[in-house]
């Protein structure tokens, strides 16, 4: 007596060898498993244990498929990590002003000083950057981010120095787009307009246009918001005082040792003309301050640097020249300069003329006259590079100004700054 019949016993023998025939690590066929039970091709005991068999190894299948998604995650993390900068700087200052006529308990200062910043700058994807930094300050001078060493050990305080987004689509190469608190997106080769701690606010747009060889057109618009309701007559924008500011210029190289950057910039203030604070048709807001007496300013900028190499030290010569179209005398001011590096010793000098409505005094640098317009005089800093991120830093101005002093004209102002910083 036959158990089987050739039919069965080739179908149950073609199920066997199917079976046999599919790799260890891939899942089993659940609808075919069923067609062999119900052809009679497998016994309910064979359909049981393939059956089990196919249930392993779709969990199997589930938990690869699970761990690999939770290590996907995790690679974006780290992908996101590895678009992530976290960057910051510490100095530690002593400073010594010296002005010539103030009494004792008057302008001049023996003191220490610290900053502090730290910035965190993401690439949120392949069009977009971003980046906040907060740093120390003793006040809500934009010009500074110094506080005293002062006050029996209190704390110190921190402020909001950068918050944007830098949108360059990848469709317009070397555009930005930058909006929020952001760095100075013009290019600066002086100090006399804009003190290098301010971070305008507002909208601005960059962009770098690549010619033949070595020559590189750039240029920057930008529209800033200075203050609101600055005539007293409402808060709509019509009220604001408001920056514009545009710039154009090249750089160059005439031969391999030779580097020419030149340009020119505007920067026009509007309402500036009706700049009180609140209703008060007496009292100047910023933009008359620190020996200006005006608040009218229309500024026109040319500037340029040489950067000459071949040399036993590589040497770069700059400066800056700066028109106020607004002045009743048309003041200017003016800046030129030297600087150089080698063996981690760096030396910048520079020679400067601001009158007294050239530059608005709220703005220009905090250091030179102590911060004063209607001065001139001379910049002398040397930086040595201990190690990696880590050096020391010696500035002397030595001016003549007109209004540092509350008691002389043209007074001596002798300023010292011995400087620790490290940067990570």
């Amino acid at each position: 007596m036959r158990l089987f019949s050739v039919g069965t016993a080739s179908g149950l023998c073609g199920g066997l060898l199917l079976a046999m025939s599919i790799p260890a690590h891939a899942a089993v066929d659940a609808k075919l498993l069923d067609m062999l039970r119900a052809n009679g091709s497998i016994t309910p005991a064979q359909y049981t244990e393939l059956k089990a068999d196919l249930d392993n190894e779709t969990r199997a299948e589930q938990t690869k498929v699970a761990q690999q998604q939770k290590l996907s995650s995790f690679e974006e993390k780290l992908a996101w990590a590895a678009k992530t900068q976290i960057k910051g700087d510490v100095r530690v200052r002593h400073e010594n002003i010296d002005i010539d006529g103030e009494p004792d308990n008057g302008r001049d200062r023996d003191r220490q000083r610290i900053r502090a910043r730290l910035g965190v700058y993401s690439q949120i994807n392949p069009q977009v950057d971003a980046g906040i930094r907060v740093a120390s300050g003793g006040g809500d001078d934009a010009r500074s981010t110094n506080q005293d060493m002062n006050n029996y050990f209190n704390k110190k305080q921190i402020w909001m120095d950068l918050a944007y987004i830098d949108f360059h689509p990848t469709a317009v190469p070397n555009l930005h787009v930058i909006g929020g608190k952001m760095l100075q997106p013009w290019v600066s080769m002086g100090d006399v307009i804009w003190d290098g701690d301010i971070n305008p606010e507002g909208l601005a747009a960059t962009y770098k246009y690549p010619l033949s060889g070595s020559t590189e057109l750039f240029g920057s618009a930008g529209y800033y918001v200075l203050k609101d309701n600055v005539d007293g007559e409402g808060y709509e924008f019509k009220h604001d005082l408001r920056l514009y500011a545009g710039q154009l210029g090249a750089r160059f190289a005439p031969t391999d040792n030779l580097k020419v950057t030149v340009g020119g910039s505007i920067y026009g203030y509007d309402k500036d003309k009706d700049s009180t604070c609140g209703n008060s048709t007496t009292t100047p807001c910023a933009l008359q301050a620190n020996g200006n007496t005006t608040n009218e300013f229309n500024l026109y900028e040319g500037f340029g640097q040489v950067d000459i190499g071949g040399l036993a030290i590589p040497l770069s010569l700059y400066g800056q020249y700066v028109v106020n179209s607004e002045a009743d005398d048309n003041d200017t001011a003016w800046l030129a300069g030297l600087k150089t590096k080698a063996y981690g010793i760096g030396f910048d000098y520079n020679y400067r003329d601001v009158q007294r409505n050239a530059v608005v005094g709220a703005f220009t640098d905090s250091d030179f006259a102590n911060g004063y317009v209607g001065s001139r005089g001379h910049k002398f800093k040397v930086s040595y590079d201990i190690d990696k991120n880590f050096g020391l830093g010696a500035t002397y101005y030595m001016a003549k100004s007109d209004f540092a002093s509350r008691t002389k004209r043209d007074a001596d102002v002798d300023i010292l700054q011995l400087d620790l910083e490290a940067k990570f």
